[in-house]
């Protein structure tokens, strides 16, 4: 969507009265909306969930990385890592659920026995299913599993969410393993992204950028920030995706990278950031637009939205293969504080990293942030998102992910041209 100099008064013109605003909305603002939604086509028909066979490849990955590290298992607690080797989702309750992947051999769970059916109905490979009763020890059941694979002393990995409960259980139970970090195996698996997660963030993508656009153009003056929140949230909804947030701010507001407590309601002039984003199988997308709502941006609006995308541009150009992940935030820094901004994490500025991991979770590791020194590579999925925050006028971000590939990063969304094409 390009914004001409004259859409801005015509967007001005359309919010004569606000029914979202008010929540008394008219026949024909009615109409309006039920043919905006209609314009709504699922984006997600073709989606290829992750395979058995994928999953497969992962934990022998795993293994490897196990040996490599001289650990002789990793414990996953019920939670995203535990779904990305297994697919299995599982609640995080007070009732102890592992997984244990061995150095050598067959994955093994341990469950409550009243949910023992229910569990295997989930499992796709791996045959041992360790239950414990309800006046049981679970910790019991996983050193069993432990010794059962082979493994009566030695060094096991729990993964960086298991809850200390279950860690401080199985040490109690098994004093003779020794229990580590099992990050060295865990973070390398998840950080580099294959090609079928990678086209499910691509379409996780595709259908945020395309919620917030529809979005925009039904900006009306008077509305509030939950008001156009919850219609980002229905669009990517419609458009076939599961929608996860919607931070939308304006005005003043804007300069809160994660908003203010105080309400706010739209009028001409004000600074529009939509901070978004979806999952489709499994998977994430984070999307920021900044657009200015009926009116012509200021010569001062002008100057920071552009200077925020040379900024973001500085940090795209500097994610090369090999280069240090801290060389991105390095990058787009430097042309704030060329600017006069900053220095470092002061304001007006950016005051937080310029980008996040992200995959199965909105935020992973591979941060783009002084003192990261992880080396980019193919596979890893990141934001690039330097945020100029200016408290008690504005703030503006603009905000798309990279996938790193052979010959360097490419965009999942294509990022703003202008003020006035802040849609590309």
């Amino acid at each position: 969507m390009k914004f001409k100099r004259r859409d801005f008064l015509g967007i001005s013109a359309l919010a004569a009265t606000s029914g979202l605003a008010s929540g008394l909305v008219s026949c024909k603002e009615e109409t309006e909306k039920e043919n905006a939604e209609s314009e709504l086509k699922p984006m997600a028909a073709d989606v290829v969930p992750i395979s058995v066979a994928e999953r497969e490849t992962r934990i022998a990955k795993a293994q490897v990385l196990l040996n490599e590290n001289k650990m002789d298992a990793l414990v996953l607690d019920a939670g995203t890592t535990l779904n990305y080797f297994t697919g299995i989702r599982w609640w995080p309750s007070e009732r102890t659920m592992v997984a244990i992947i061995p150095a050598k051999g067959d994955i093994k769970y341990v469950c409550p026995a009243f949910e023992e059916a229910r569990f295997r109905e989930q499992i796709s490979f791996g045959k041992d299913v360790y239950v414990w009763q309800e006046d049981e020890s679970p910790y019991k059941r996983i050193a069993q599993a432990i010794e059962d694979a082979g493994i009566v002393y030695g060094n096991v990995g729990v993964e960086e969410q298991t809850r200390f409960f279950i860690v401080n259980g199985l040490q109690k139970a098994a004093p003779n393993l020794k229990i580590v970090s099992g990050d060295p195996v865990s973070i390398p698996c998840r950080m580099i992204k294959s090609p079928a997660e990678i086209k499910l963030m691509q379409t996780a993508s595709n259908i945020t950028l395309a919620a917030i656009k529809h979005s925009v153009a039904q900006l009306k003056e008077g509305m509030t920030q939950q008001d156009l929140s919850s219609m980002i949230m229905s669009a990517q909804n419609q458009l076939g995706g599961n929608a996860d947030f919607a931070l939308c701010l304006f005005g003043k507001s804007s300069a809160f990278p994660h908003g203010s407590k105080q309400p706010q309601v739209l009028k001409k002039g004000d600074i529009v950031l939509m901070d978004c984003g979806c999952l489709v199988g499994g998977y994430n997308s984070d999307i920021t637009r900044t657009v200015v709502f009926g009116a012509e941006p200021s010569k001062r609006q002008q100057e920071v939205w552009s200077l925020e995308k040379e900024a973001q541009a500085a940090g795209f150009a500097a994610a090369k293969n090999g280069a240090p992940c801290e060389a991105v935030d390095f990058a787009a820094r430097k042309v704030l504080t060329d600017a006069g901004f900053g220095p470092g994490y002061q304001l007006p500025g950016l005051p937080h990293r310029t980008g996040h991991g992200i995959g199965m979770e909105g935020h992973e590791w591979g941060n783009m942030v002084k003192g990261n020194t992880k080396l980019l590579e193919p596979g890893m999925c990141f934001s690039i998102e330097p945020t100029i925050s200016i408290v008690g006028e504005f703030g503006v971000r603009l905000e798309d992910c990279v996938y790193m590939t052979d010959e360097g990063p490419k965009w999942f969304s294509e990022p703003s041209k202008s003020i006035f094409e802040p849609f590309g």
